[in-house]
């Protein structure tokens, strides 16, 4: 080698050995850094304000046992444990709901701070903790100090504050309040598009419309009092027509104006999220105990949303006896969301009971900043609102709002008068901490009545107890109506329509059921429907009552019901019920609503058909290999979705043209549209078919064309074209998206091909689907069974980041309560 090239390697090897050790050097600090954001698992740590040691335990998934001389100390331990596992997680659901996002994350986050800025809810959270009863407000306050002694407890700040080179903010007690309106923004709709889009569909096509394309009954419906109705014919061509123009030449459509959308909830057309529960009663289960099952289905993401964990403390200083709840938490809240307290176990599911109203405004037709309102001579003023955002890293951004008496402003209809949106959301006394007291029921009545009480987001309470009861009602606030259905917007001026207050507690439907009952009706005088008057009761996002109960609660977007057909099928077909059958019930992959869907498809590729194009042969061959599943190496499920969905696609957006024009936030795909979209198809009325088709036929052999043209634009095969290919999971940290690439995919789950879909038990997507699986019988909890997507840490490094997720992934069986434990922990005053 010439001796100059010899220098030069020498060089760059000298070179390339100082760049590595500094990378090494970099990547050991680094990785030193991380370390000491780590939970402590095992030894003593003080704690200012305990009255006693509390032990901690923890098992191989780091589920924690928490042991407490009352419930003051158990509370402090579950905020020391939540800090050190998940403040992060904490710290974003708080800014999440009090607009303060940007303060942490820039301008990008500016958009969701002004959304949610306008709602106030951090002086709303102050109100409530203020009003709250003294011992809740002792509770909170215990919690917020052990976040905070736990937060201190770290040898370093949570690694995400050193990636953003951020210290984080103590935690204040009002800020858990402000994760359960952190709640009510995920699971309720902050704007009401719904109401909105069905004002718009009967502003444009007429009342007729609304009952055909968004039925509020229809003859599958599976409700608890067995509720059906024929669906109501098809809108004539004097509604719309299609082939002549919905709209005269020269007319224009009005725009309604509103706020835009936080997210696409529904990004992929057919998906719809959804929840169940699942109750039987002591006739009816193996060991002769009520059993209940809840599979709540959310966002998922790093971490999960739920914390386990198991809480005890003595029932009073000279008992033996102890409080136990077995369940899961949600970090920034210090009681039980579900789970079991040993007496009675509780499930929830999103109720859709309708919580809000838009409201058009009478304005003065010559100062349009002055309304009208019931027994007032004068007119009132539309105030304006600003909030100021602090925004890291840049200049302060505002946001400006307006508001009426009854709520914000969130766009205009038709006419252009101004939309007010009432909700409970706004009303102080629509939030509390009542809940809590569930840790005190002792049967069904006991937890009812709670629920009754409890101010958190209104959602689908089913209980069961030890004595082999079962029940369900709402949980949480729902407005008492006077005057009208509140499904549409209408004016509030004189006073005839309104709310008067919130729906007292014997006003809301209950249904309670007995081992021995072989009837029972529901709250009120309605007969249950046979399946439900046989011990067993069923929840899955859909219309459950009709009638004055209906009206009590009212329509906030009730799911299609073919989910809780399967749902109450599958639960009707269990004899004698175990914990395992409820978390095989939650596991049902069956397609059985596209069962038709398939035989259509079938009969639109004719031999014919077939013959015209190479690709319909191939089609129909995968398509006849049907295994009625979403599985994750199915074909055939996979093209018969896409067929319904492009077919549905193709039908409704030429129908909904102006109601989109008119509206860009319209969404027909919250409406239960599958009873219209078959009608269509099989009666095949013309002035409903879009004028590029020549037929009903033609549209439908199209729509089979196209779910081979969109897959083959993917580069993949038709005959690999699995649904687990379509179906595979992204549940991602949020740091992941601004990271670099490999930092990511070690912050994020794996991408695990899932099985499920909507419309039945095991509802999935890549990024939303069971958040838990849980079966229990209170007072026979090491019978139960819990799987979870994710781990108990939000921390990579943490052994317990992942653990337990492939069990999930998998539907294997694992217990609720914690196996043999691996670390203790005592904390001391």
């Amino acid at each position: 080698m010439h001796p100059g090239v010899a220098r030069f390697v020498r060089l760059l090897a000298g070179l390339l050995s100082v760049v590595l050790l500094v990378a090494l050097a970099a990547a050991g600090w680094f990785y030193w850094q991380m370390r000491g954001s780590l939970a402590q698992l095992d030894g003593t740590r003080a704690v200012a304000g305990l009255t006693a040691p509390v032990q901690i335990t923890r098992d191989a998934l780091g589920v924690p046992t928490v042991q407490g001389a009352n419930r003051l100390d158990v509370a402090r331990a579950l905020g020391f444990l939540h800090a050190q596992d998940r403040f992060f997680q904490m710290d974003l659901l708080r800014r999440r709901s009090a607009g303060e996002l940007a303060a942490l994350f820039g301008k990008a986050a500016v958009p969701l701070d002004q959304l949610a800025r306008p709602h106030r809810f951090r002086q709303l959270a102050q109100q409530v903790l203020a009003a709250a009863d003294p011992a809740h407000r002792a509770v909170i306050e215990a919690y917020a100090a052990g976040v905070n002694s736990g937060l201190a407890a770290l040898h370093e700040k949570p690694f995400e504050y050193f990636l953003f080179r951020e210290d984080p903010q103590p935690w204040q007690p009002e800020d858990s309040v402000l994760v359960v309106y952190a709640m009510v923004l995920d699971l309720q709709d902050e704007l009401n598009t719904r109401e909105l889009s069905l004002m718009t569909l009967r502003d444009q096509f007429g009342s007729d419309a609304v009952s055909f394309f968004a039925p509020l009954f229809s003859p599958e419906d599976a409700a608890l009092d067995g509720t059906t109705a024929a669906l109501p014919p098809i809108p004539g061509p004097n509604a719309v027509n299609l082939r002549e123009g919905a709209a005269e030449p020269g007319v224009a459509l009005s725009s309604t104006r509103v706020w835009p959308r936080t997210e696409a909830l529904w990004a992929d057309g057919d998906f719809l999220p959804g929840s169940n529960s699942i109750a039987v009663t002591g006739a009816h289960t193996a060991t002769g105990a009520a059993l209940l099952g809840n599979d709540p289905h959310l966002n998922l993401g790093v971490p999960n949303i739920w914390y386990r964990v198991v809480m005890q403390w003595p029932v009073n200083a000279s008992a033996g006896a102890r409080h136990r709840l077995v369940g899961v938490t949600i970090p920034g809240v210090p009681f039980l969301v579900l789970g079991s307290n040993g007496h009675v176990a509780w499930g929830m599911t999103t109720s859709f009971a309708d919580t809000n109203d838009l409201i058009p405004l009478d304005l003065n037709p010559t100062a349009r900043d002055l309304y009208r309102v019931p027994g007032a001579e004068e007119l009132a003023q539309i105030e304006k609102h600003t909030d100021e955002i602090a925004v890291r890293g840049g200049q302060p951004a505002s946001v400006e709002s307006q508001w009426a008496v009854w709520g914000p402003i969130v766009g205009e209809d038709q006419r252009g008068r101004p939309l007010a949106h009432r909700w409970v959301a706004h009303d102080p006394t629509a939030t509390n901490l009542k809940f809590f007291n569930l840790e005190n029921a002792a049967t069904v009545a006991d937890a009812v009545a709670v629920a009754h009480e409890s101010g958190i987001p209104a959602h689908n309470f089913l209980v069961a107890d030890a004595a082999g009861s079962i029940g369900w009602t709402i949980v949480g606030r729902v407005p008492r109506r006077v005057g009208f259905s509140g499904r549409l917007p209408v004016s509030w001026t004189f006073g005839d329509r309104r709310w008067n207050g919130l729906l007292p507690p014997d006003e809301v439907p209950t249904v309670i059921l007995t081992p021995g009952e072989t009837s029972a009706r529901l709250s009120g005088g309605a007969t249950l429907e046979p399946r439900a008057q046989a011990g067993r009761l069923w929840t899955a996002n859909n219309r459950l009552v009709g009638g004055d109960a209906l009206a009590r609660l009212g329509d906030g977007g009730y799911m299609a019901p073919m989910r809780a057909q399967q749902v109450r099928d599958d639960l009707l077909a269990i004899k004698r019920a175990t914990p395992a059958d409820f978390l095989a019930l939650a596991l049902d992959d069956r397609a059985v609503f596209l069962e038709r869907w398939q035989k259509l498809l079938l009969s639109v590729l004719t031999p014919e058909a077939v013959q015209q194009k190479k690709s319909r042969a191939e089609l129909r061959r995968l398509v006849e290999q049907w295994e009625g599943r979403a599985a994750t190496d199915s074909v055939s499920y996979r093209l018969v979705r896409a067929f319904r969905t492009t077919t549905a696609d193709m039908v409704f957006e030429p129908i909904f043209a102006r109601c989109v024009a008119q509206t860009p936030q319209f969404n027909w795909r919250n409406f239960h549209y599958e009873p219209a979209l078959w009608t269509l198809l099989h009666e095949k009325p013309l002035h409903l078919l879009a004028p590029e088709h020549d037929s009903w036929d033609t549209l439908m052999l199209a729509a089979a064309d196209r779910v081979v043209d969109e897959i083959e634009k993917t580069g993949t095969p038709l005959e690999k074209a699995t649904w687990g290919r379509r179906n595979t999971a992204r549940i991602r940290h949020p740091l992941s998206r601004v990271l670099p690439g490999w930092i990511g995919r070690w912050l994020d789950l794996p991408a695990d091909p899932l099985p499920g879909d909507t419309h039945m038990p095991r509802v999935q997507n890549p990024s939303f689907g069971a958040s838990m699986r849980l079966a229990v019988s209170p007072g026979r909890e090491e019978e139960g069974l819990f799987e979870m997507p994710g781990g108990q840490s939000g921390h990579p490094l943490s052994p317990f980041y992942r653990a337990g997720h492939a069990a999930w992934v998998h539907g294997e069986r694992t217990p609720l309560l914690p196996g043999e434990t691996r670390h203790t922990l005592t904390l001391t005053p």
